[in-house]
């Protein structure tokens, strides 16, 4: 039984980390224009952001809106254009577990048809 786990927690694993790389769902060109010609650190923010959606590094893009968001300078464009990123963020991220928990069903399923009786 032990052994079951293992491998569950296992495949878990290389389904989280083996998930494509590409901008799903989460559209970042609303931030980018809302920042054109903002200050150098803004820019630098919301090119990590923009580099994170693109390789799904949710938690990455969702730290470093947060930082961006914390900027008192933001206009009110800037503060909308943000947290319309960071919502579609966490659908992206949700829609992410969820496919990764059908997948670990499918392998459990599997990985039990496969073992002996």
């Amino acid at each position: 039984m032990k052994q079951i786990k293992w491998m569950a927690a296992f495949l878990m694993a290389a389904v989280l980390i083996g998930t494509g790389c590409s901008e799903k769902g989460v559209k970042t060109s609303k931030l980018e224009s809302s920042f054109k010609g903002s200050e150098p650190a803004a820019q630098s923010s919301v090119d990590k952001v923009v580099a994170a959606v693109k390789s799904e590094d949710y938690a990455a893009a969702s730290a470093e809106l947060q930082k961006l968001a914390a900027q008192a300078k933001l206009t009110d464009a800037q503060k909308q254009a943000v947290t319309d990123v960071v919502e579609q963020v966490k659908k992206a991220l949700a829609a992410k577990v969820e496919a990764a928990g059908k997948d670990l069903n499918k392998a459990a399923g599997d990985l039990q048809k496969s073992l002996p009786k």
